[in-house]
């Protein structure tokens, strides 16, 4: 009589399912996702800084520390209502983030600290921009859009990747790519605000090239990131910074102005041609 006997161990030279390959953004991850409670305190005070700031009158207003360099560029006072939107968007992101549920994803994960870094590095503007202090403010702005859109285009593939209508994409992409789009178009401009305000930049010409060249610079990273990220809100922001200066700059220095305008009208035409023109890579055929 024979019998058949099941061993006790598998044997280790079987094929067994690879349970690591799965698609990146399915991958439920609650608890690897660092100081999501610091993304919520982050965004609080990104937003609260200003309004205290305002409110209370504590040093120079944003429109006050923005004209002492303006000689140069200088982008009509409506564009910046602009924040109110951003603001929103990045509350929604910070309490989505605070409170993710069940599904959180690997892209959450991944731009945690990263929007962590850009949300005090905003509102700790407000306070350097109060105090008067221009270096410091250039080197703020431009480290708080290098700590987001850095991590951003990096995470491309999955940002690409994710649908339409994900919550990801409505409450994690936007918002994000929102503030990385306006602080794209912000951060050169805060450069040479601070340079004509410090002198660096003479008047005459030579201030005409350095703007145009800081406008050009914006349009040109507003264009790659609307290639890498497809997605419409992270250049639209840059357009809009670009007409505010056309409508500031038209009638003072029409070469700079209609010059910007152009740029918006490009960024524009040519990000809509990207996002919605060009075939979705798939996934897994991406490099």
């Amino acid at each position: 009589m024979s019998s058949t006997v099941t061993p006790l161990h598998p044997d280790h030279d079987a094929p067994r399912p690879d349970y690591d390959i799965v698609a990146p953004e399915s991958v439920p991850e609650p608890d690897r996702a660092p100081g999501r409670p610091i993304v919520l305190i982050a965004a609080v005070f990104a937003v609260v800084t200003p309004l205290i700031q305002n409110v209370a009158g504590l040093g120079l207003s944003q429109g006050e520390f923005a004209a002492r360099g303006d000689a140069t560029l200088r982008v009509e006072g409506y564009a910046f209502a602009i924040w109110g939107l951003i603001y929103a968007g990045l509350v929604a992101y910070a309490v989505r983030q605070a409170f993710p549920g069940k599904d959180a994803s690997r892209l959450r994960s991944r731009l945690a600290w990263p929007s962590i870094a850009a949300s005090f590095g905003i509102g700790l503007w407000i306070i350097v921009a109060a105090m008067g202090l221009q270096i410091a403010s250039v080197i703020v702005i431009f480290a708080s859009l290098l700590a987001l859109l850095l991590p951003l285009l990096a995470n491309a593939r999955h940002i690409r990747g994710g649908g339409p209508a994900s919550h990801d994409r409505w409450l994690v992409v936007w918002p994000l790519t929102a503030l990385a789009g306006w602080l794209t178009v912000a951060a050169p401009l805060n450069l040479i605000s601070a340079a004509t305000a410090l002198g660096a930049i003479p008047a005459g010409a030579a201030s005409t090239g350095w703007a145009l060249l800081a406008a050009a610079g914006a349009a040109l990273v507003a264009l790659f990131g609307a290639w890498r990220l497809r997605t419409l809100a992270f250049p639209l922001p840059v357009a809009w910074g670009l007409i505010g200066a056309f409508v500031a700059e038209q009638s003072r220095n029409p070469v700079l102005g209609f010059s910007a305008l152009a740029f918006a009208l490009g960024v524009s035409i040519a990000a809509f041609v990207i996002v919605f023109g060009l075939k979705r890579p798939r996934p897994d055929g991406e490099g």
